[in-house]
């Protein structure tokens, strides 16, 4: 509540208490405690426990992403006092994976986790809020949603379907994935079937590879038999969790399609908007603490499955090459032009991160950058 607010609401409070208290030897006449039981009643009703589905795009309580949902929900039903409890359900429990979206627009579930760019169907600029290749770091995503004028950007995106979202994750910066044969060259990514979601997916197929989306529950099957050559899912800590170095041992980075990748939550705007202010503040403030809570988890496991999975495991890390990441980055630039070209808000969305990112940079050279720079340099040796 505004500190304004507060103190007037409490100056009335008082206020109220002085005049009862001048009039306490009167006993209430028949009309007032009539009123008073009517207040009552209506008191009990509104503290009547909500009780809210949200569903997934993720396997029930999968690391860092399912979970990350379950301790989202674990935080609103814990500050609201058990006014709001929600029942978290995994993919394919109550609505298949790609089904989050439209399930919570038309409200058969009260809200979702999922990632924006499963909806680039939806709308041309969904993908630009999970990441553009090339992109903004989960740091920079951050910022620009925070202080950049992402958030109102994103709201003016989803209003039109009924949502009011929220930054709930980021899984930081990705790999760029497991191939079944090692690439040297562009042409090594010719006829690949790989497993490539948003703008990424277009960027490779410009190149000869073939794209294809599916949920990751069905990533390793596809790989074990052959459906897929290669796939981008997340990260060591996730690819470690589905095992996928069991069937391709190829790994390749950096993450030029996924930088700092945002997850979501997003909550049917009629369902959103019923709700007191108070509420507003507690789901907000959960899925921001959690936006925190999985990168935190992401940054600290991803180092120790990487070690695991080059040690243990026997995966080839490799790093894809220059003549490839400026490839790729070339072709990046042309799909989002053309993504943009006819849609007047998808540009403004992708001017305001690009400007964003350009405006971060200098800094970031400077700072973290040179800081992880030097200190590769001082301890390489030691």
């Amino acid at each position: 509540m505004d500190r304004r607010k507060f103190v007037s609401a409490l100056g009335l409070g008082l206020g109220a208490a002085a005049l009862a208290g001048c009039g306490q030897d009167e006993k209430p006449a028949a009309s007032d405690n009539n009123a008073a039981g009517e207040k009552k009643a209506a008191g009990e009703k509104k503290a009547e426990a909500l009780k809210w589905d949200l569903v997934t795009t993720w396997p029930k309580n999968y690391p860092g992403l399912g979970t990350g949902a379950n301790r989202f929900a674990e935080r609103v039903n814990a500050m609201s006092g058990g006014r709001l409890t929600i029942k978290v359900h995994g993919a394919g429990e109550l609505v298949p994976a790609t089904g989050v979206f439209d399930a919570v627009r038309s409200g058969s579930a009260q809200m979702g986790h999922s990632t924006p760019y499963y909806w680039k169907g939806k709308h041309p600029a969904m993908p630009f809020f999970t990441t553009i290749p090339f992109g903004l770091t989960a740091w920079e995503m951050n910022g620009w949603l925070n202080f950049g004028g992402g958030q109102e950007l994103w709201e003016e995106l989803y209003e039109p379907f009924n949502l009011q979202p929220l930054a709930c994750g980021n899984s930081g910066t990705q790999m760029a994935g497991w191939f079944n044969k090692e690439i040297n060259s562009v042409d090594d990514l010719k006829g690949l079937k790989i497993r490539m979601p948003g703008l990424a997916g277009e960027v490779i197929k410009r190149l000869g590879a073939i794209p294809v989306q599916m949920p990751g529950g069905e990533v390793f099957t596809s790989l074990q038999t052959g459906a897929l050559d290669a796939a981008d899912w997340v990260g060591p800590y996730n690819d470690l969790a589905f095992g996928l170095y069991k069937v391709v041992k190829y790994y390749y980075y950096p993450g030029w399609q996924e930088p700092g990748s945002a997850l979501e939550v997003i909550i049917n705007k009629d369902a959103w908007n019923s709700l007191p202010q108070d509420l507003q503040h507690i789901v907000r403030s959960a899925a921001e603490a959690e936006n925190q809570h999985i990168l935190d988890e992401f940054t600290a496991r991803n180092a120790d499955a990487l070690k695991q999975l080059v040690n243990e495991h026997g995966v080839q890390l490799r790093r894809l090459p220059d003549d490839v990441l400026m490839a790729l980055k070339d072709t990046s630039d042309k799909v989002i032009e053309e993504v943009i070209a006819g849609d007047e808000l998808s540009r403004r969305i992708y001017e305001s991160i690009v400007a964003f990112r350009d405006a971060s940079m200098p800094y970031q050279e400077v700072a973290e950058q040179a800081m992880l720079n030097s200190r590769t340099l001082v301890l390489k040796d030691a």
